[in-house]
């Protein structure tokens, strides 16, 4: 008989729960799905929601009212990329433009290490903080790297070892953060990268659930634990 436990107790101040949101469908996203060669279109730099993409995050804001989720969430991590903004205001920011309008509402704040693959696709490339600032001012744009984006190439791709490595720095920093119920508004492939990263220590059959492909507007939702 296999006596070896399989859960484990750990302090809940190790602990955060973090939940992953891959933002709505966006165009670059609906005219890849034709041609993947119209992702090097310049008409699609930094690529905004398609009204199905819009739909699925008004679907997702009730759910996550609903579910009483919004009043335990204590702080939004966003890619500066507009169509993850746009998810993530749309999703957990407020509607109302009264000034106490985001009393209920958890911070949201851009931060560049949780961007979508960079280099090449322009719809990749962020417009400049300035712009951003315009269209979201309830955002919080301090933790950007500077007013241009000086870390989209046009030559280069990212590799999949730099975006694994990005990855971990961002995790890292999310450590350094007091807050223990946290969501990061993300791209696809990146949120992958993350539980890849995350899910080395699981049986391969939970690893397997864990890191499947997300749906757009998908919420998938961990438990992160610090062992150290």
């Amino acid at each position: 008989m296999n006596t070896t436990a399989a859960q484990f107790p750990y302090p809940w101040q190790r602990c955060k729960i973090v939940h992953l949101v891959r933002h709505g469908q966006a165009m670059h996203n609906v005219e890849g799905d034709i041609n993947r060669e119209a992702l090097l279109s310049p008409h699609l730099f930094d690529a905004e929601l398609s009204p199905l993409g819009l739909h699925q995050v008004g679907k997702l804001r009730e759910d996550v009212h609903a579910s009483g989720l919004l009043k335990r969430i204590e702080l939004v991590i966003t890619s500066p990329l507009y169509r993850t903004m746009q998810t993530a205001f749309g999703v957990f920011g407020s509607t109302e433009s009264n000034e106490d309008a985001g009393v209920n509402c958890p911070k949201i704040m851009a931060v560049e290490l949780c961007r979508d693959r960079m280099g090449v696709r322009p719809c990749d490339m962020r417009r400049r903080v300035s712009e951003c600032q315009a269209l979201f001012p309830s955002i919080d744009f301090s933790m950007m790297d500077g007013e241009e984006d000086n870390m989209w190439n046009p030559d280069f791709r990212e590799s999949e070892e730099e975006m694994a490595a990005r990855m971990g720095l961002l995790m890292n920093w999310l450590w350094t953060r007091p807050e223990q119920e946290i969501v990061i508004v993300s791209h696809g492939i990146m949120l992958q990268h993350i539980l890849y990263r995350l899910g080395n220590d699981c049986h391969q059959s939970v690893r397997t659930a864990l890191c499947k492909r997300f749906d757009n507007c998908e919420l998938r939702s961990v438990v992160i634990v610090d062992k150290r």
